[in-house]
């Protein structure tokens, strides 16, 4: 008797949303695997794959909470539905990826206002946003902003290492070093990269979840100059890495490791100014220092 009437709840919940389930597996794992022998398996887009998993994990943690909401949907639901689907039949048709990939937002947004209305919109927010990372821009926009990026990096990291005393000099995105030519390229200092590392900050900021509005909104716009300095330090990495052990050792295993780098080295600094900012915080509100009276 206990056994059953603890299964009862269960059932509404599969009959409600299994077959939503089932219809977007429908739509999307197509995308998705089609993805994964194209673009996701270039380093500018190796990203995808963990935007969509980390997505799918917020989703699966807010689960209960949106089924449990009282149901309140919203006339704007159903129009929005039609639009996704309409978006995703123009891009998966016409092999437009930014709108084949884009619907799976608005998709799952109209769904959300339809079953249970605004307040499971915004409870799902986050993957939702997240998901953006994982939309591909087209290339016209990528190259025009892409190159002043290069530009950028390739210039502060000749200079940082001609400080410290390295024979380096630069023309265009080309660094010279030693006798070794390096092409600053679009992987390691891109607008592709820039958006993963934005992407990791955002992962960052909603996981430690700060009750303060200073250090959220502070940290999110830091977040930009935190990207473009660990993109730096990247290009420095290799630039030494091929200066010290040549130019396989540059582009061969060590390439690799040196992404690894960037991300780490993004995760620390964020995590860095976050604990600046809060000590910050503190010394401003007038609280002791840990460790005193």
């Amino acid at each position: 008797m206990t056994s059953a009437t603890h299964l009862n709840p269960a059932r509404p919940a599969i009959a409600e949303w299994f077959p939503i389930f089932i219809g977007l597996i429908a739509l999307y794992v197509p995308t998705w695997v089609d993805l994964s022998g194209t673009i996701w398996a270039t380093e500018a887009q190796a990203h995808g794959p963990i935007i969509l998993g980390v997505a799918l994990w917020f989703f699966w943690k807010q689960r209960l909470v949106i089924h449990d909401m009282h149901a309140a949907p919203a006339k704007t639901g159903w129009p929005l539905f039609i639009f996704g689907l309409l978006l995703y039949a123009l891009g998966r048709s016409q092999d437009i990826l930014i709108f084949e990939v884009g619907s799976q937002i608005v998709v799952i947004a109209s769904l959300l206002l339809i079953l249970r209305g605004w307040a499971a919109l915004r409870a799902a927010w986050f993957p939702l946003f997240f998901l953006l990372f994982m939309i591909p821009l087209p290339g016209a926009v990528v190259d025009a902003l892409t190159l002043p990026m290069k530009m950028a990096v390739s210039y502060v990291a000749e200079n940082v290492l001609y400080w410290v005393g390295y024979p380096i000099s630069r023309t265009g995105v080309i660094l010279q070093i030693g006798q070794y030519k390096l092409l600053v390229a679009d992987a390691c200092a891109g607008l592709q990269t820039l958006f993963t590392l934005e992407a990791l900050g955002l992962l960052y900021l909603n996981i430690v979840r700060h009750d303060s509005l200073f250090r959220n909104v502070t940290l999110a716009i830091l977040i930009i100059p935190i990207s473009f300095t660990a993109n730096v330090f990247r290009v420095m990495v290799l630039t030494l890495i091929t200066y010290h052990f040549g130019d396989e050792a540059g582009q061969g295993f060590l390439h690799g490791f040196a992404g690894m780098v960037l991300f780490i080295s993004a995760l620390l600094i964020i995590m860095g100014v976050d604990s600046l900012l809060q000590f910050g915080e503190k010394r401003w509100r007038g609280q002791p220092a840990v460790g005193k009276a």
